[in-house]
């Protein structure tokens, strides 16, 4: 799971870091993203671009926010299948969150990519409507297994993205599904380091 990030930049550095060329007419957010958060997330239409969204699709019934996608049947079940195919999208971040321990006692642990201020977490999004019924964009972030550092302390980890493999993720006219769907794999923790927060 991956129930919380950091997002510790500005607005020209992410556009710098994608090559994003189009405007951005957008306030500023809280460095630590929070479920329900509207942050930037980089989608592909025609070119790259930034666009606002709430992080978690609505859960059924009202229920809460469905925060996480399982990498391993994202392609599959209902909620996520063709947000999978065809609305795939990169949430920009400076770091993830995990917790350990007992209940009322977690420890709160940082984890990064090495040298990199910026990095890309595999995502999916969707339209929905408010109470007012004003539409607005959503999105989840896919976990996986984790590697050796991440199992130390939680038992998934977030999908992240080599720099290699981002245009691949993003290209939602790609058929070859068995191709994307290789990109969703537990990243090298020789890359990664974490501590304490």
């Amino acid at each position: 799971m991956c129930g919380r990030y950091l997002l510790h930049t500005d607005v020209e550095a992410i556009l710098e870091h994608y090559g994003i060329i189009k405007g951005w007419q957008y306030s500023s957010w809280a460095p630590e993203v929070f479920p329900s958060h509207e942050v930037p997330v980089l989608v592909m239409q025609k070119e790259k671009e930034l666009r606002p969204m709430k992080w978690g699709f609505p859960a059924p019934q009202g229920r809460g926010l469905i925060i996480n996608s399982r990498g391993e049947t994202v392609d599959k079940r209902p909620m996520f299948r063709n947000a999978f195919h065809s609305r795939r999208c990169i949430v920009p971040a400076s770091a993830f969150y995990e917790w350990s321990g007992p209940k009322g006692n977690k420890t709160k642990y940082q984890f990064r990519i090495k040298e990199r201020p910026i990095f890309s977490l595999a995502g999916i999004y969707d339209e929905y409507f408010d109470k007012e019924g004003r539409p607005y964009k959503a999105f989840t972030i896919l976990t996986i297994n984790p590697n050796p550092m991440v199992s130390q302390v939680h038992d998934r980890m977030p999908v992240i993205l080599p720099r290699e493999q981002e245009e691949i993720w993003l290209d939602t006219a790609l058929k070859d599904i068995s191709l994307v769907k290789s990109l969703i794999k537990p990243y090298d923790d020789a890359e990664m380091e974490m501590e304490r927060a």
